[in-house]
């Protein structure tokens, strides 16, 4: 979801900031881009060492509460993915939504996302509050795949995280990286697609053998 079908990084990086701030901390750029694809709740740890004296739950809500706030005010949709899934809603592909933000902040995605196709988005959500072990474990790939009643060899995942490209391959899916925020090197565990998803349509998923 973040960094592949919108672009809340930075959304993330100024709650981040000001969340740090508000505790007497520093919080860089560089600091944001070690967080990206992490689950949260490992990020909650990071922000206590930084002192911010918080539960993890309470820091994930504050965060969550931030970055929603400006969602609500604009969209920032990524070129190409909405087109790509709008391609494989009409071809009748069973598709999941796997982020580790939490339900909540999915779920208003997914809505943006039904409001623009004219039709549900997704057949499942799978959140980051949602598994036992976040990304980079397979969990929640997984956990999608059986809610979708399909075979993980037969799903497409589609990544722009270190943590999450991993998650991907871990659990058994064609996996395509789209690196956005942080790089991605090349790799034969996945195919990388250096200018994102603008321009990517259904035929260029199925060419990779994983769309039968």
């Amino acid at each position: 979801m973040d960094g592949t079908l919108v672009d809340t990084e930075p959304y993330w990086m100024t709650a981040e900031r000001e969340l740090v701030h508000e505790w007497g901390g520093t919080w860089t750029h560089e600091d944001g881009l070690q967080l990206v694809g992490q689950g949260l709740w490992s990020s909650a740890l990071v922000f206590q060492s930084r002192g911010v004296k918080l539960t993890p739950q309470e820091i994930i809500d504050w965060l969550t509460d931030r970055v929603t706030v400006q969602i609500e005010e604009h969209v920032p949709w990524r070129p190409g993915a909405r087109e790509l899934l709008a391609e494989v809603r009409e071809a009748g592909i069973p598709t999941a939504l796997v982020t580790m933000s939490i339900r909540r902040m999915a779920d208003q995605i997914a809505g943006f996302l039904d409001e623009e196709l004219g039709r549900p988005a997704f057949d499942v959500v799978v959140a980051g509050d949602e598994v036992e072990r976040p990304k980079p474990y397979p969990d929640a790939y997984l956990r999608a795949a059986e809610l979708l009643g399909v075979e993980i060899a037969d799903c497409v995942a589609i990544e722009d995280s270190e943590p999450g490209v991993a998650a991907a391959v871990a659990s058994g899916a064609t996996t395509f990286a789209v690196p956005f925020h942080v790089p991605l090197p090349e790799s034969p565990a996945y195919t990388r697609l250096p200018n994102g998803l603008d321009g990517i349509r259904l035929d260029d998923l199925a060419a990779s053998g994983a769309l039968r």
